[in-house]
């Protein structure tokens, strides 16, 4: 028998898997609550048991990545996202119990409910940023909403790619999880695939491709993308308190986010303060880059001369740079790509920095008069992900909260509002769709199915509603009328 080319013998493969998935869904019906715990368990013991290996592997991918960092983003936080789960979904499973109308028929014995069931097969795309946590912080809802998963990370980080391989085989057999690993030949095959549901963590302009793909088969999605998330400074700010807390986002991962703080919107008279304050806050953390296993690098060669570009395109349209680099060392030569923390004072529309995501360790400052002129510049472009807001002025705070829409809001601090197990975390239009986290990732990953229980018996109330009309039902509609 002649092969198949490769595309196609590629695409046959994740059916067949897919299907192998969608057999034993079927075979085994609907999973208990045990057989879930069990599965968030074994998620659990995976992440614990094999931190250093998923520490340095990422790291390897990187060039640098902190390991520190790592067991943060990529160990810490999705064992609280698993562990919040199997805490909780034994009470996320019950059925929801809904008032019956007309009201008569309840107190007849008629009932509504709300079942929750699972939605089936859900395919899982993962970003090369967080290659483990954006794995398993969506299948924290995905499990406990009792569904199988195939999950296709991202061919940027390929020693991640095949540790996950590895790790999940180990746990899991390829009926329950299984992981995919390819370029862009297999994603697109992936994302084509008739999944009970998709999610996808990643570039606007690749969801735009995922969810064409998706289309063709009726594939509902949960879209986490990113965007140009401001921070503004107010009224009655802790100045230092807050540089130190952007500057931490800003260099977590070297601003390789989607929630990083892409710009600042800082009062015109204190520009100069802030900048003091910024470099002091990056030098306590970073006293030195070039050599610091602290400080992460850019993941590709690509993305670190598009970064580059920005700061030059920049300061050929005017822009002031502020290089933020303690021990004054040279970026020139070294063995891997990592760009220091860069203010870019001045920053205008027309710059590429204020068009694209940034995904980097830029910061561009612009100063600002009144908040009305904020609030336009905010609501002019696609609503972000996340907006941040420092301040101690109510009046003010809620005027950004009310006047601008974005996925959600931290308030004094950034990038906190996604560590909130309680809070659902997801964008809005270009900055995504669809949400998880908590209960709010059960309900996404779930099928919340309405059940109507009649009354056995056909008692009075129910003829009504039946031909031959007449006046009685008459009444009872013009009375429900008003």
């Amino acid at each position: 028998m002649d092969q198949l080319p490769a595309d196609q013998a590629t695409a046959q493969s994740l059916k067949s898997l897919l299907a192998l998935q969608r057999v034993a869904q079927l075979r085994d019906g609907t999973p208990s609550a045990a057989l879930r715990e069990d599965r968030l368990d074994r998620c659990i013991a995976l992440l614990q048991e094999n931190r250093d290996r998923i520490e340095t592997t990422i790291s390897a991918d990187f060039g640098n990545r902190s390991v520190h960092a790592t067991g943060i983003t990529d160990v810490m936080s999705p064992i609280g996202a698993l562990r919040d789960a199997r805490k909780h979904l034994r009470k996320w499973m019950r059925t929801e119990r809904r008032t019956v109308e007309p009201r008569l028929l309840g107190l007849f014995g008629a009932r509504c409910e709300i079942r929750q069931q699972p939605k089936g097969i859900i395919g899982i795309i993962a970003p090369w940023n967080f290659p483990v946590g954006l794995v398993f912080s969506p299948l924290a809802g995905v499990l406990a909403a009792g569904n199988r998963a195939i999950i296709k990370p991202s061919e940027f980080t390929p020693r991640t790619s095949d540790l996950l391989q590895e790790l999940i085989a180990s746990r899991f057999s390829p009926d329950e999880i299984a992981v995919v690993s390819g370029g862009a030949e297999v994603g697109a095959a992936f994302a084509a695939l008739p999944f009970d549901h998709l999610v996808f963590t990643g570039a606007g302009s690749i969801a735009k491709h995922v969810m064409r793909a998706a289309a063709d088969n009726l594939v509902p999605l949960t879209l986490e993308l990113g965007g140009k998330s401001p921070v503004v400074i107010g009224k009655g700010v802790n100045l230092e308190t807050a540089a130190a807390r952007v500057m931490a986002g800003k260099t977590l991962n070297a601003g390789q986010i989607c929630l990083a703080p892409d710009h600042v919107f800082v009062p015109a008279g204190q520009i100069d303060q802030f900048v003091s304050v910024v470099t002091a806050a990056t030098t306590a953390m970073f006293p030195s880059l070039k050599d610091n296993p602290d400080y992460t690098a850019i993941i590709s060669d690509r993305h670190f001369d598009r970064i580059r570009g920005y700061v030059e395109d920049a300061r050929a349209k005017g822009a002031i740079i502020v290089e933020i680099n303690p021990a004054h060392e040279d970026f020139a030569q070294q063995p891997h790509r990592r760009i220091p923390p860069t203010l870019i004072l001045g920053a205008t529309p027309d710059m590429a920095v204020m068009q694209d995501e940034i995904f980097g360790p830029l910061l561009p400052v612009i100063g600002y008069d009144n908040l009305d002129a904020v609030i336009a510049q905010i609501n002019g472009g696609d609503r972000p992900l996340a907006l941040y807001y420092f301040g101690a002025d109510r009046d003010e705070r809620e005027r950004l909260l009310k006047e601008t829409t974005s996925g959600g809001v931290t308030v004094n601090d950034v990038i906190m509002h996604c560590a909130q197990e309680n809070l659902p975390f997801g964008g809005i239009g270009p900055s995504g769709m669809g949400v998880y986290h908590g209960v709010d990732g059960f309900r996404e990953f779930s099928h919340r199915k309405s059940v109507y229980t009649q009354l056995g018996n056909d008692l009075g109330p129910m003829k009504t509603f039946r031909p031959p009309y007449g006046e009685k039902i008459r009444r009872f509609v013009s009375k429900a009328i008003g």
